[in-house]
């Protein structure tokens, strides 16, 4: 974690001095804009029953831009969502058995995720990007080390908040987030609480 902080801080900054430029006559004013882009996920599972430590994962999505002013906007976006988690030393005897027994089980789950984002452009120029908002995720399947499991271990829907920033050029967008889950995913009982925690890194284009 304490190796993401650097990395984060400066990208931060150059972000900050980019956006402190003068407006860019090229920039787009459009009411409507669309994109599509690709990432990493740095995501991981907080509770005694999984390992504390980041795994990297991968989505796709798309969104649309609405700028409802020069300073503000909505963002919709629908992503496809990769999240993995491994069995810590601590997890029950319970537990165990439903994670298919065996050493140190690694669980994947797929999700769709819908988010409702404001954008927030960051000084003069439109290029820099503040991004707040919920988020709604369905999990679509569920797998330990592959294999489906027998019943659910995960619920089915999850709720969260994400921020981050994003730079956006006349076609291509990069731009990082940090996201936190607020809803109990453990469906099996209320002996651990598991919630989600992500970092995704992503690369695409607006149109």
């Amino acid at each position: 974690m304490k190796k993401l902080i650097l990395p984060l801080l400066l990208s931060a900054l150059c972000l900050h001095s980019y956006s402190q430029k003068k407006k860019d006559p090229s920039e787009k004013e459009s009411l409507f804009r669309w994109g599509i882009k690709a990432g990493v996920n740095l995501n991981k599972i907080d509770g005694r029953s999984f390992k504390d430590e980041f795994k990297y994962n991968y989505s796709l999505g798309g969104f649309m831009q609405i700028n409802i002013t020069r300073k503000f906007g909505l963002q919709p976006e629908l992503n496809f969502v990769q999240t993995s988690a491994e069995q810590s030393d601590d997890i029950t005897v319970i537990y165990d058995d439903l994670f298919l027994e065996g050493e140190q089980k690694k669980a994947k789950l797929n999700y769709f995720k819908l988010a409702g984002l404001l954008n927030i452009d960051i000084g003069p120029s439109q290029r820099v990007k503040l991004q707040l908002g919920p988020q709604w995720g369905m999990l679509v399947s569920e797998a330990v080390d592959s294999v489906k499991t027998a019943r659910d271990i995960f619920k089915k829907g999850e709720l969260s908040v994400l921020g981050g920033l994003m730079l956006q050029l006349p076609l291509i967008h990069i731009g990082t987030r940090y996201e936190i889950g607020l809803t109990n995913i453990n469906a099996i009982d209320d002996q651990d609480e598991w919630k989600s925690q992500t970092w995704n890194f992503f690369v695409g284009i607006t149109l």
